[in-house]
């Protein structure tokens, strides 16, 4: 069966600042949430090689960020109708056919896996993913029988399911945004910062940007869905009541690989999720098929280790945005 390319969408043209003019802003911006930092405009080093372990080499080429779906689709119970697919969604959203990568945060492909899950989207295909016909490095983290979290690469899918956001572009090398923070002294985490230094200086316009970071030192929260519930949910608050959260650590010779989305300013009524950041590690050999105990949704770096912790990361700017199967 062929991907379902009839899902609604909607398009908008963005116009977005420079890059320079962005890395001025956010470089203004953090310092005054972390000790350290800076903002820069600069070419990434091959992001398919360690530390970053993405699908393409870059973040450059025709570049824009899609929302599918949504967190309306888990309540009152979870539409299991919602079964999306990453090459459908590259017909919807005009991709190059010849070059195209996709990151970022959603819900894993609960009609593929037999369960829920966190899904970190990292897939590539024709010229972006090198010799090969597509390179799919996406990942997963599930609760596992044990009440344990296991981080591992999804089979050879391209599916998911509920909602994701996704940056997506011709993994080209290029100019981006090269951020770095340390040690926070400020009560936001790393993408609230930006998305707060983008605003101070861009108000309303609406900015969106999509990228990867490490977190190289510290610990921080995560969470990750269990399986679906066999009752409906009564609020939200029975969402976050049901998510399971875990503090985790990690060290420059373990560092967490997020994939992130953000946005600032108006969305213009898309109801656009303005930030969605999930993360997912790879075994200390290196190896990015072998599970880990590692993974999950971001939430922020915890106040025990704010001293110590390190963050770097590489971003770019979107031209374009769509909004696929609002609910």
């Amino acid at each position: 069966m062929s991907p379902d390319t009839s899902w609604p969408v909607r398009q908008t043209t963005l116009s977005p600042p420079s890059l320079q003019s962005l890395a001025d802003a956010i470089d203004a911006g953090l310092s005054s949430n972390f000790a350290v930092a800076s903002c820069t405009v600069d070419s990434p080093p091959d992001l398919t090689l360690p530390p970053f372990h993405l699908a393409a080499p870059g973040l450059n080429g025709s570049s824009r960020v899609v929302d599918i779906g949504g967190p309306p689709n888990l309540l009152p119970s979870p539409n299991l109708s919602k079964k999306y697919d990453m090459l459908s969604i590259c017909q919807q959203i005009d991709m190059n056919p010849s070059s195209g990568f996709m990151l970022g945060a959603g819900a894993g492909p609960f009609h593929v896996l037999g369960q829920n899950s966190e899904l970190m989207p990292n897939f590539a295909y024709g010229s972006a993913a090198g010799s090969s016909p597509t390179r799919n490095r996406t990942h997963y983290a599930k609760i596992t029988p044990s009440d344990d979290v296991t981080c591992c690469q999804l089979p050879d899918s391209t599916a998911f399911g509920l909602m994701c956001n996704l940056f997506c572009s011709e993994g080209a090398p290029g100019p981006c945004l090269h951020i770095v923070a340390k040690s926070r002294t400020g009560p936001l985490n790393f993408t609230e910062t930006i998305q707060q230094a983008i605003k101070t200086s861009f108000g309303d316009k609406l900015v969106s940007l999509g990228g990867v970071f490490l977190i190289k030192r510290g610990s921080v929260n995560l969470h990750v869905m269990p399986d679906f519930l066999s009752r409906p949910f009564e609020s939200r608050e029975g969402v976050e009541a049901w998510l399971r959260y875990f503090d985790m650590q990690f060290d420059h010779d373990d560092p967490l690989i997020c994939l992130s989305v953000l946005h600032s300013g108006n969305d213009g009524g898309m109801g656009l999720r303005m930030e969605h950041t999930h993360c997912f590690t790879v075994d200390a050999n290196g190896d990015d098929d072998k599970s880990t105990t590692k993974g999950g949704h971001y939430h922020y770096d915890l106040e025990a280790t704010k001293e110590e912790v390190e963050y770097e990361g590489w971003f770019n700017i979107a031209e374009m945005l769509y909004r696929i199967d609002q609910p």
